[in-house]
């Protein structure tokens, strides 16, 4: 299916999108973060538990926002590793190749010896800048053979292309290294906006905890509920069209009739939503297939994954091939609204794209939600309404 790319730009609407509000902003509760493990504060300055549940989403929101993007440096690293290794074979083997080409130019410097042409230095061969200028230098060119001739061509050309090829390494070299220090840098960002959360939470008291624990079931009870509707729509929408169908044939034809002006009507051909219909069943067979497995961030599988991780691998088992992170997983196929999404779809979350799941229908997905969690089904409506995104048919 052809991919339809639109701008991500924040904030903008697309028909049949919802676009979510604007993420809470995090800044106005920094200084909850400046307090120190060992240093529990007061009654006086203790943050509400609304706050600290605030905060705790927030930082959670912001480990997986960065942790696309050290799935993205490490993608990046790994081609450019990749990159390296080949130059550094085909420098190799070009050395070999000029010592090889060398050698047999100091043969030929050695026959020229020996028959007392120019009687040439053979150490002076050796240390010449190029063999054409050893040549050159000592007026043997034009005694040359074609053979001997051939020879100095090739060797100065493959002396040109081993210098080339060995400043292309240095600079892939230097390149790798930088993005080895930004993989490192993405990965101790993460590491602390989980450290952060994980201390804040451990702050709580048990009551705390257990009033929490109490306002996500009751968040997850409305997800569900708007889940059902959503797949009450879905259904009403699919009678609707199945009636339209049916209308469409008693008046046509199954096989299409002619009608006075000589056109032909036909029922609408159901070949691309079959073939697609086969593929995301083969994608969600095999996210099923992970439920129980835990949420680590930037992992792929197969004992681990992270949610565009996930969504890769289940795509990959239908033969579909997506990108690594949920930036460029987003543009990887045709937007559709929510109310048309189907089984295998993608769903993504939040104003910079930071989270992803594969739609079941019903209103319901799979994904790994989050550290700390495992992969599992879930409403789409897990995080509120707002929250979704876009829908995006990825085959």
């Amino acid at each position: 299916m052809a991919s339809h790319r639109k701008s991500r730009t924040p904030g903008t609407r697309v028909a049949g999108i919802r676009t979510p509000a604007l993420a809470t902003a995090a800044l106005t509760s920094v200084a909850l973060l400046s307090q120190t493990a060992d240093a529990a504060p007061s009654d006086d300055d203790r943050p509400s538990l609304e706050e600290v549940e605030k905060k705790v989403d927030d930082l959670y929101r912001q480990a997986e926002s960065a942790t696309e993007k050290y799935n993205a440096v490490k993608e990046k690293t790994t081609k450019q590793r990749k990159r390296v290794d080949t130059l550094l074979d085909d420098v190799a083997k070009r050395t070999q190749t000029l010592n090889e080409a060398r050698e047999e130019l100091g043969s030929f410097a050695a026959a020229q010896y020996r028959t007392g042409a120019g009687v040439p230095d053979t150490a002076t061969f050796l240390l010449a800048d190029s063999p054409q200028d050893f040549f050159d230098r000592d007026q043997l060119m034009d005694r040359m053979t074609g053979r001997q001739k051939a020879a100095v061509d090739d060797y100065a050309t493959q002396q040109s292309e081993t210098m080339e090829k060995r400043k292309e390494a240095t600079e892939s070299l230097a390149t790798l290294t930088e993005s080895q220090d930004d993989l490192k840098t993405a990965k101790a960002t993460v590491q602390k906006k989980l450290s952060t959360a994980r201390e804040l939470m451990s702050k709580l008291t048990a009551e705390e905890k257990a009033r929490l624990a109490a306002a996500e079931e009751k968040k997850r009870e409305e997800a569900v509920r708007k889940a059902a509707e959503l797949a009450r729509q879905q259904a009403e929408q699919q009678e609707a069209e199945e009636e339209a169908r049916r209308q469409q044939q008693a008046e046509s034809g199954p096989s299409g009739t002619s009608d006075s002006s000589g056109s032909t009507s036909t029922t609408p051909s159901t070949t691309t939503g079959s073939s697609y219909a086969a593929k995301a069943e083969k994608a969600l067979t095999f996210a099923r297939a992970q439920i129980g497995k835990p949420y680590v961030w930037g992992a792929t599988g197969p004992d681990s994954y992270d949610c565009s991780g996930l969504t890769q691998g289940a795509w990959k088992a239908a033969g579909v091939s997506l990108p690594r992170t949920t930036y460029d997983q987003v543009e990887a196929g045709t937007t559709v609204a929510v109310s048309q999404a189907q089984p295998g779809d993608l769903v993504f979350f939040y104003d910079d794209i930071t989270h992803v799941g594969v739609y079941i229908g019903n209103g319901m997905m799979i994904h790994a939600p989050k550290p700390g969690t495992y992969v599992r089904e879930e409403s789409i409506f897990y995080d509120g309404e707002s929250s979704i995104h876009s829908v995006v048919r990825p085959a």
